[in-house]
């Protein structure tokens, strides 16, 4: 016999459900999430924690005429249940299945796509004021999560919100974490006024009127409750200090509740705040026990919640060793992150060098310049940060690292395809981004103990540096007991046979395709160089020199765009050189890369040695008289 879940084809269908039915239906998805989640990996944590806030919002509001704007969007899995992709959520992050994220293109009922944090409000602002100018009447609602505050746009959205629109409805959705506990002073605050017992006992009260009588009573309710709520913690609300009125906080799981005073909110003709508790990962035992963990994470046993171990240390966690022992030499050495502890497993440095540990939140600007601000007093900062979300803070790196030329190293994780969670978190872009910057070394590893030598490096290095390394495991080289430091800017000659037809510069990830490749053209009777290029910038000038007078066809394959990239950089060079030597170059094509596993959109969009076979077919048939003559 099916269930709810099953029936609802849209919206329309919750609105027709009764109260019970509408907690049948919430345990249904609790179900459901834990269920696929388990095989396709994902963000359950964060879902399990908005079931009942999404369910609410749904049987309020109107969508897509209304519209649901979810700060960062992984808590979105609900919202796409009940919007006609139940039947579908089964491809959720599969391979050309539904995208992990809001995504316009996907459905009319994702109105704003995101990925990274503190972009809710901003957007949602920019719909209600386009809204006011229409004459239009429809719903804005924001969700966004309480770690989402800690990032500085959100800030620079509520300084303008009760200034620029009539109305505007904004969820805090606070359950105390982002992927790590939540840092700094607005955690604080959030926690100062859950922690009130007065503030609380009073919500109670209000709760347990507005289930008793709905409408008008309700109302005044909710109003008197708030009004000596906020008497009893201090006129300077947060809030109400921005010009929004502030209701809660509320639990978040109360279904009733939470549809009454959406209901109440939606009569409201200001922009509003609703606080709202929840428990992130409620439902599943293990994802309560471990709520780090099961922020996002890979297939796992459904019942257990154990995950199969990946039989090696991943870069990350290379990173984070090379770093504990740098640091455990170097007593200038510190770590900076911006909420991303568990990602970038700088949770494994933390217990070795607490003083010297600072995750700032969900604030890259600010940590760039909070690392630039330590550079200046004789400090090295590793900043750990995603390479795609360094690029919020692009500006910071320019104006305040670089072009004081201080000794901040980036250590970009995922640089490269991310994989299953799609556009917004592939760091295909970094290379273009930070090459045409001045001052900045910028390396990539082709393997886990190289990275090692990279981070001591940087460390040596007088001015900024970047490391880029992919997500995941690596070749599983092991690592040696003492890095060496590198020559900046010296390439790595890994193959040289004297007379070469082909030179191959395959950069990080890339360079086992380049040996694959070097094995295709010895087959097919050509001589061919393989170079480990292990700096972006500079790029080896003496080695390009070299290969590009004796190469009759240079080739470069990088796990980045082509538009500005590495190869890109390469034949920048060769013409500097006055080299006319032609040049093959391998990477991603200039569009958004969609979701899926990294080797079938390498396979797909042409990332491979075959594929640079492919290509250099016509050069390598102008090459062969070259071949013969050497033969005969």
């Amino acid at each position: 016999m099916d269930g709810i879940l099953e029936k609802i084809k849209s919206p329309a269908d919750v609105k027709k459900l009764s109260p019970v039915e509408l907690e049948q239906l919430a345990h249904e998805i609790r179900e459901r999430l834990i269920n696929v989640v388990a095989r396709t990996g994902g963000h359950i944590g964060p879902n399990l924690g908005v079931v009942e806030l999404t369910i609410a919002l749904h049987y309020v509001f109107d969508t897509p005429v209304d519209s649901f704007v979810f700060d960062v969007s992984h808590q979105a899995y609900v919202h796409k249940l009940l919007t006609g992709r139940e039947r579908s959520f089964h491809t959720i992050r599969q391979p050309e299945g539904l995208n992990g994220f809001m995504l316009r293109t996907e459905s009319e009922h994702d109105s704003y796509g995101a990925g990274h944090a503190g972009t809710a409000l901003s957007a949602a602002l920019g719909m209600a004021v386009a809204r006011d100018l229409a004459g239009g009447s429809e719903h804005i609602v924001a969700l966004a999560g309480d770690a989402a505050f800690t990032n500085g746009i959100s800030f620079e959205a509520l300084n303008n919100i009760a200034v620029q629109t009539r109305r505007m409805i904004v969820v805090l959705n606070d359950n105390d974490w982002s992927i790590d506990k939540n840092v700094g002073a607005i955690a604080e605050y959030f926690h100062k006024i859950t922690a009130n017992n007065t503030f609380s006992n009073l919500h109670d009260k209000a709760a347990g009127l507005i289930e008793k009588f709905g409408g008008k009573a309700a109302r005044h309710v909710v109003r008197k409750a708030e009004e000596a709520a906020k008497g009893l913690i201090g006129p300077g609300m947060l809030f109400e200090e921005f010009g929004l009125s502030y209701y809660g906080p509320i639990d978040g799981h109360n279904l009733p509740l939470l549809i009454e005073t959406f209901k109440f909110l939606k009569q409201q003709n200001k922009p509003v705040v609703l606080h709202a508790i929840t428990q992130k990962g409620r439902g599943f035992q293990p994802a309560l026990e471990k709520q780090k963990k099961f922020h996002g994470l890979g297939p796992y046993d459904p019942e257990s919640g154990e995950t199969k171990s990946a039989g090696q240390k991943t870069y990350s966690e290379i990173f984070a060793e090379s770093l504990t022992k740098l640091a455990r030499a170097n007593e200038k050495v510190v770590a900076i992150t911006a909420a991303m502890p568990n990602g970038t497993a700088l949770d494994l440095y933390r217990p070795h060098h607490p003083s010297r540990y600072f995750d700032v939140g969900i604030a890259e600007e600010h940590a760039v310049i909070f690392a630039a601000g330590m550079a200046t007093k004789g400090y090295k900062p590793f900043c750990a940060i995603y390479s795609t979300f360094l690029q919020r803070a692009f500006d910071p790196i320019v104006h305040d690292v670089c072009l004081q030329n201080l000794p901040v190293v980036f250590c970009m994780d995922r640089g490269g395809l991310s994989g299953d969670d799609g556009p917004t978190h592939h760091g295909l872009f970094d290379i273009s981004y930070l090459r045409s910057v001045p001052n900045i070394i910028h390396m990539v590893p082709k393997d886990e103990d190289e990275l090692q030598d990279m981070m001591y490096t940087a460390m040596l290095h007088e001015g900024p540096s970047a490391i880029r390394y992919p997500r995941g495991t690596g070749p599983g080289v092991e690592v040696k007991a003492q890095p060496v430091a590198l020559e900046i800017g010296k390439a790595e000659v890994l193959n040289d046979p004297g007379r070469t037809d082909v030179a191959i510069l395959g950069l990080g990830a890339m360079l086992p395709e380049a040996v694959r490749l070097k094995e295709m053209l010895q087959h097919d009777g050509f001589s061919a160089a393989v170079i480990n290029p292990r700096f972006a910038k500079p790029i080896d000038r003496d080695c390009l020199a070299d290969f590009g007078s004796r190469a009759g066809l240079v080739i470069t394959l990088e796990d980045h765009v082509l538009a500005g990239g590495f190869g890109s950089a390469v034949m920048e060079v060769l013409n500097e050189l006055d080299l006319n030597v032609p040049v093959v170059r391998i990477g991603w094509p200039d569009a958004f890369i969609e979701h899926g596993k990294p080797e079938a959109l390498r396979a797909k969009y042409g990332i491979t040695a075959e594929a640079a076979h492919e290509k250099a077919k016509p050069y390598l048939s102008r090459l062969m008289d070259r071949v013969l003559a050497r033969h005969s």
